[in-house]
């Protein structure tokens, strides 16, 4: 990859140099699509700043990604090479590709963006192959904002998984669905080459709840196809990088706030002092009446 300059996280586009939660559930979304890619032919809509195009390019056949913005376009282009990738400036209501031409579609974080949802998914279902897979990703409105009473103004509409799956059943009739979130786990794991089995344990209150769903659903990533997918994969799929670098931002947020607390504790205690001498404490007490 060729050293650029970075684009500016606008709170829409996701850039790599982002830290927090959302690098993780971005780079996690590519980790887990990168697995069912292998030489395939493979449009990567709304690209963005290049990475996972470029990510599925180590493992599939052909690689296009594909964004609407020209700034996008031109900073992937000249970040992310590799002898089978390339990317394109294309709405994704009119994608310009031939008919049936591609094995495998990626949509992450798109759907809620449009209002032309429906005009979306008929694109990715005419460009697919008869036995073509969508993986495609979207918030779960009732956790995403519902119970956040969060707001994104660069949403256009969310959907609820219901809605979600209406859209998806009037092409694609096999479909696997997983739920994707960010949570804080300890981890114990047996030491050897690979792992294939999983248990867990989670508190709630003072009840253990054993081999339990983990999560509520922040988004749905789906794979979803004409034909039974046949797909071997994991129930599990976990992502982290070896840093934890999430870490190092949490820490540094917990030490501002101890920082903080501990200011505003010296200043309370030098306010408290002045107050028990009895002339000054009346004129401190008179100023902060005024």
């Amino acid at each position: 990859m060729a050293d650029q300059d970075k684009l500016d996280f606008t709170g829409e586009r996701f850039t790599p140099e982002c830290e927090r939660e959302i690098w993780y559930e971005h780079y996690h979304r590519y980790a887990f699509a990168k697995r069912v890619v292998e030489g395939k032919k493979v449009l990567d809509i709304a690209s963005g700043e290049g990475y996972g195009s470029y990510i599925l390019s180590g493992f599939a056949k052909s690689v296009i990604g594909m964004d609407i913005d020209s700034a996008s376009i031109k900073h992937a282009k000249n970040k992310y090479q590799n002898k089978n990738l390339k990317y394109i400036k294309a709405s994704c209501l009119a994608i310009p590709l031939e008919d049936e031409s591609v094995d495998v579609v990626v949509s992450f974080e798109t759907l809620e963006h449009l209002a032309e949802q429906k005009e979306m998914l008929a694109e990715f279902n005419r460009v697919l192959k008869k036995n073509g897979l969508l993986i495609i990703s979207t918030p779960d409105k009732k956790h995403y904002s519902d119970a956040t009473g969060f707001s994104n103004e660069f949403h256009v509409k969310e959907l609820y998984k219901d809605e979600f799956k209406f859209l998806l059943d009037e092409h694609w009739q096999h479909q696997s669905w997983y739920s994707q979130a960010m949570a804080f786990h300890s981890l114990m794991e047996k030491h050897k080459p690979q792992q294939h089995t999983f248990s867990s344990d989670i508190l709630n209150d003072s009840v253990f709840l054993q081999d339990k769903k983990l999560i509520e659903s922040m988004y749905y990533v789906v794979l979803a196809s004409k034909q039974v997918l046949g797909i071997d994969l994991p129930d599990l799929h976990l992502f982290a990088d070896q840093k934890q670098t999430i870490y190092g931002h949490y820490n540094a947020v917990i030490r501002a706030h101890i920082s903080y607390e501990n200011k505003y504790n010296q200043l309370k205690e030098k306010h408290d002092k002045l107050l028990k001498i009895p002339l000054l404490g009346r004129i401190v007490n008179y100023f902060i009446q005024e």
